[in-house]
C-alpha cells in the first residue's frame, strides 16, 4: 500500500510542476518569509502580477 501511495504522491507532484500549481505555493512561502506583516496575495493577483510581467517581457529573437 505504501508503493501506491508513494506512486500517487510522485505523479501528483509532477502534475503540479508542470502545470505551474506549485509555483503559486512557493511564491507564498517566499512572501512570508520576506515580508511577514503584509497579506499574501490572492492566487488571481499573483496569476495577473505573472500575466503582466510576461507581457512586458520583450520576446527573445533567435537571430
Amino acid at each position: 500500500m505504501t508503493a501506491v501511495r508513494k506512486l500517487l504522491h510522485t505523479v501528483l507532484w509532477y502534475a503540479r510542476e508542470l502545470t505551474g500549481e506549485a509555483e503559486y505555493d512557493r511564491y507564498c512561502a517566499r512572501h512570508r518569509r520576506h515580508h511577514p506583516d503584509a497579506p499574501v496575495p490572492s492566487r488571481r493577483e499573483y496569476q495577473r502580477t505573472r500575466t503582466a510581467q510576461r507581457e512586458c517581457e520583450s520576446p527573445g529573437r533567435c537571430c
